[in-house]
């Protein structure tokens, strides 16, 4: 079994904590002032999840990467940027590795994949369950006051189930 974040969307207030917290916590500073004064330029700054709307504003959640088992990124990545670890099952990206073509982007069907910038060059940007950020839970989920977010373990029948509710 692994780990996975769930998607609560009956919880979700549209609060974008998750999206603060995913930044400050992929800052250089981790610290909340500085990396949104001195480190992003706001334009620039891409949250690795994504709060997502209904037109109305009142139906919102949170977006992260799913992982997918069968990860058609992974497969359309020319470069090996994009790659599953081991330990964990989560879909990395080696910033170092892409080039920017974006077909991940294009071949993710629940469009988590972001362009992005790393050091003035264009790459993709996703969702690395913070494998990299102190801590087992990601901060996302750490941060969501509601619990819309939440890091379980998860067994086939219980996947297959939520991947048939999410495309509802």
């Amino acid at each position: 079994m692994t780990k996975k974040i769930i998607i609560h969307e009956e919880f979700c207030i549209g609060c974008r904590l998750c999206e603060v917290h995913c930044l400050v916590a992929h800052s250089k500073s981790k610290h909340i002032i500085k990396a949104f004064k001195e480190e992003f330029r706001f334009r620039d700054a891409i949250p690795r999840i994504v709060v997502e709307e209904e037109d109305t504003g009142y139906h919102t959640f949170g977006m992260p990467c799913r992982h997918c088992d069968d990860a058609a990124c992974i497969e359309a990545c020319m470069t090996g940027a994009l790659y599953r670890d081991k330990d964990t099952g989560a879909v990395l990206l080696d910033d170092e590795k892409c080039v920017g073509c974006y077909m991940c982007i294009m071949s993710c069907p629940y469009g988590v994949i972001k362009r992005s910038k790393h050091e003035e060059k264009k790459v993709a940007s996703k969702c690395d369950m913070c494998v990299d950020v102190e801590g087992e839970t990601p901060v996302c989920v750490q941060n969501c006051p509601n619990e819309a977010l939440t890091f379980e373990e998860i067994d086939e029948e219980k996947e297959q189930k939520h991947k048939t509710e999410v495309a509802h």
